[in-house]
C-alpha cells in the first residue's frame, strides 16, 4: 500500500474541491451528483489506462531513482494539468481563434459550449491518439521477442518487421482507410492530424537515436572510468524514457478526456475526475516496476500492447462512429486479464519442465 499513500491523499483533497464546488453550484444535490461524477471519472480513468501502467513500466524498470522520481514529480504534473486540462483548452483556443483567458472563462461559465467546440474536434484528436498509438503497437508487434504470447501470429510477423519502415506503411494504410469514412469535411483535418500523429511518433525515435548514439559512446567512457561519461549516459538514457512515457500518455489521455465530456460538460469536475484516476495509474506503474510484476507475468506485456492496439482502431473508428467508453475500457481490462491468465499458465509448464 506504500505506493498508493499519496494517491489517497490526492484523492481525498480532489473530492473536497469537487464537493465545495458542487454545493457552491447547487447545494447538497449538486454535492451529490459532483462526487459522483468525478469518482466515476477517475474510475474509467483507471480502466481505460491500465494498460498504459503496464507500458509505461516495461520501459521504466530499467531507470534509476532519480529519474523515477522525475516521472512521479513532474511527469504527473504533466499529466494532470499539462494534457488533462491545458492541452483541451489549448485546442479549443486554436481551432476557435480565441485567447486563452477568453477559453477559460468560457470553460467555467459556459461549459456546454466549451465542450461542443472540443467535441467538433473529435475527429482530428482520434486520428493523431489513435494513428500514434498504433505506431506503438505495431512496433511491438513487428519487434523480435524472446517470448511470443501468440507464437502462430507473432513470429510470422516479427519476419515481417524485418522490412524496413513496415509499421510506417500499415499506419499509412490504416490512416487512409480512416479518411476515407471521415465525414467529407473533416477529411483533410483527419489526414493531417494522423500524419502529425506519425510525425510525432517518428520525431522521438529520431531524438532516441540520436541520443542513444551518445549514449553509447558515454558507456564505453564509462566502462573507461569516467565519472562525467557515467552522469552523461544516465541523463541521456533518462530523457529518452521521460520524452516516449510523456508523448505515450498524450496519446492516451486524449481518450479519457474526450470521453469525460460524454459523461458530464464541467471542466473542473473533469479535471479533478481525471487527475485521480493518473495519479493512480502514475502509482500502479512503480508499482509493477518495483514488484518486478513483468518479468513475473511474462505476457502482460503482451496483453498491454494488443490492448493499445485495439484502443488505437477505436479512437479511428470513433473518427466516423461513436464507440461507448465503457467497450474500450472492458477490451483493455479483458486484453490484461487474459494475459495474466495465460502467464500463470506459462509459469506452471515452466515449474513442470524444470521438475
Amino acid at each position: 500500500m506504500r505506493h498508493f499513500y499519496l494517491d489517497f491523499i490526492f484523492t481525498a483533497i480532489a473530492l473536497m474541491i469537487a464537493a465545495w464546488w458542487g454545493y457552491s453550484h447547487g447545494g447538497m444535490g449538486g454535492l451529490i451528483t459532483t462526487l459522483s461524477i468525478t469518482a466515476i471519472l477517475a474510475v474509467m480513468e483507471i480502466s481505460l489506462s491500465f494498460d498504459n501502467a503496464v507500458v509505461n513500466a516495461s520501459v521504466l524498470k530499467g531507470w534509476d531513482e532519480f529519474w523515477k522520481k522525475i516521472f512521479l514529480t513532474v511527469g504527473i504534473l504533466i499529466a494532470v494539468f499539462g494534457m488533462r486540462l491545458v492541452f483541451p483548452i489549448v485546442i479549443v483556443a486554436v481551432t476557435a481563434d480565441l485567447g486563452m483567458m477568453q477559453v477559460i472563462d468560457l470553460a467555467l461559465n459556459d461549459p456546454k459550449e466549451y465542450s461542443a467546440r472540443l467535441l467538433a474536434h473529435h475527429a482530428e484528436i482520434s486520428a493523431f491518439g489513435g494513428i500514434f498509438l498504433l505506431l506503438v503497437f505495431l512496433n511491438f508487434i513487428f519487434d523480435e521477442k524472446e517470448v511470443h504470447w501468440f507464437d502462430w501470429l507473432e513470429s510470422r510477423l516479427a519476419k515481417l518487421g524485418k522490412v524496413d519502415a513496415m509499421s510506417v506503411f500499415v499506419a499509412l494504410i490504416v490512416l487512409m482507410i480512416a479518411v476515407s469514412f471521415a465525414n467529407p469535411e473533416q477529411a483533410s483535418a483527419v489526414l493531417i492530424a494522423g500524419v502529425w500523429g506519425i510525425l510525432i511518433y517518428l520525431g522521438v525515435q529520431v531524438v532516441s537515436g540520436m541520443l542513444e548514439g551518445d549514449l553509447e559512446e558515454d558507456l564505453e567512457n564509462k566502462e573507461n572510468g569516467s565519472g562525467a561519461a557515467a552522469t552523461s549516459a544516465i541523463m541521456k538514457g533518462g530523457i529518452i524514457g521521460f520524452l516516449y512515457l510523456e508523448v505515450l500518455d498524450a496519446s492516451f489521455s486524449f481518450d479519457g478526456v474526450i470521453g469525460a465530456f460524454a459523461i458530464t460538460n464541467d471542466v473542473i469536475v473533469i479535471m479533478l475526475g481525471l487527475a485521480i484516476g493518473a495519479m493512480f495509474v502514475r502509482s500502479m506503474t512503480i508499482f509493477l516496476v518495483d514488484k518486478g510484476t513483468l518479468d513475473e507475468f511474462v505476457y502482460l506485456e503482451h496483453g498491454a500492447h494488443y490492448a493499445i492496439g485495439a484502443l488505437a482502431i477505436i479512437m479511428l473508428l470513433s473518427v466516423k462512429f461513436h464507440v461507448p467508453e465503457i467497450i474500450t475500457g472492458l477490451i483493455g481490462i479483458a486484453f490484461i486479464g487474459w494475459a495474466f491468465v495465460a502467464s500463470l499458465n506459462y509459469r506452471k509448464q515452466q515449474a513442470k519442465s524444470i521438475t
